[in-house]
């Protein structure tokens, strides 16, 4: 009978084990959504003050002044370019895709109607480079700018304003 008895004291640590880890559980739970519900309240539901409303009304002010300062010009998106790289192995290639900022809708009509042009010329310029002419930042800064020297070439001078890279992948 003494052995019977021994097992009983051990079943009891046990369950006073498992008590302690539910009640440590409980407010680890407690603690975390109480945080949450702070952060809710602090970031989403408390009301602003007289000094946010200010400051946020000069960030729009100086967004809007930005605006009239320098009059928008038009994006146009050109087509994906994938073109094999000058390079000795021919094993390198280029894909890229462009926005062509412009300096109105009259020039993006422009660009539009010159895109069988445009296409063979960056397809021509891209295909020329090899990978040591792109790899760097000041090298792609360069093929912007020459990029953009070619465009206002073929649609009238100042009309293109700048070239941006949505897509630059060389494998």
């Amino acid at each position: 009978m003494a052995e019977k008895k021994a097992p009983a004291p051990e079943k009891a640590e046990k369950k006073k084990g498992g008590k302690l880890k539910l009640i440590i559980i409980a407010l680890v739970v407690l603690g975390v959504l109480g945080g949450g519900g702070f952060a809710a309240w602090k970031f989403f539901l408390q009301p602003k003050t007289a000094g946010d409303a200010a400051a946020n009304a000069t960030a729009e002010g100086a967004g809007e002044q930005k605006a009239e300062v320098e009059p928008g010009g038009q994006l146009v998106t050109l087509d994906s370019f994938v073109v094999n790289l000058s390079d000795p192995m021919g094993r390198r290639y280029l894909k890229t895709t462009l926005d062509v900022e412009v300096a109105s809708a009259a020039a993006a009509a422009e660009l539009t109607a010159a895109m069988p042009k445009v296409k063979d010329t960056l397809l021509l310029l891209l295909s020329s480079k090899s990978f040591a002419d792109i790899s760097s930042m000041d090298k792609k800064i360069e093929l912007k700018n020459d990029i953009v020297s070619r465009l206002n070439q073929i649609i009238g001078k100042n009309k293109v304003r700048n070239v941006y890279f949505t897509e630059f992948v060389v494998q």
